[in-house]
């Protein structure tokens, strides 16, 4: 059985133009018109999910998918540093901050760790698998997280992985062997 899942991150919004752990903001005007003017590009699915975030979800419609939310792909918990600005955080807990980059299991923001997403992660990619397409709207870190699962890649990899706004990230395969095709401009050419 081959699958095949189109990972979209999502269109540019205050949160991301201004490097801030999510804070719920809509997209942006320029971010909606990117993602109106690349609607119709992704081709046909068998079944589109979307991430429960505003961001993805606003990317979604602005894509024109009409897509069903799917709690596991919920970008990374932060706890109590959503909204914030990894400077605002450097500011006040430096410690926190290093050891949250340097230690996939470190979670001092009280939210999810790196190494727990991965994991939730890789525990959906392998109950998602199924023969067709799928088309997800998802937060930057999950496809990172996907990624790095896929590769088997250690956790601190993670953090050396890019997700441009409104690029397509491919899997292909099944479970346990998946191929990563990473960062298609969405209106690309598309499979």
């Amino acid at each position: 059985m081959t699958s095949r899942i189109t990972l979209i991150s999502p269109a540019l919004n205050r949160s991301l133009r201004e490097a801030r752990f999510d804070d719920g903001s809509p997209l942006d005007p320029s971010g909606r018109a990117r993602a109106e003017s690349a609607a119709g590009s992704l081709g046909a699915a068998d079944r589109v999910l979307v991430s429960p975030t505003a961001r993805c979800r606003e990317t979604a419609s602005a894509l024109g998918l009409t897509a069903v939310p799917e709690p596991e792909l919920a970008g990374l918990g932060m706890g109590r540093w959503r909204g914030l600005t990894l400077d605002d955080v450097m500011a006040t807990e430096p410690d926190a901050v290093l050891s949250w980059l340097s230690d996939p299991d470190a979670a001092p923001h009280g939210g999810e760790s790196v190494r727990a997403l991965c994991e939730r992660a890789a525990g959906w990619l392998e109950a998602a698998a199924f023969e067709g397409r799928t088309l997800a709207v998802v937060e930057q870190e999950l496809v990172r997280a996907l990624a790095v699962t896929v590769l088997g890649a250690p956790g601190p990899a993670f953090w050396r992985l890019d997700v441009p706004p409104l690029t397509a990230t491919d899997l292909s395969g099944q479970s346990g062997r998946w191929n990563l095709r990473l960062g298609r401009e969405l209106g690309a050419e598309t499979r």
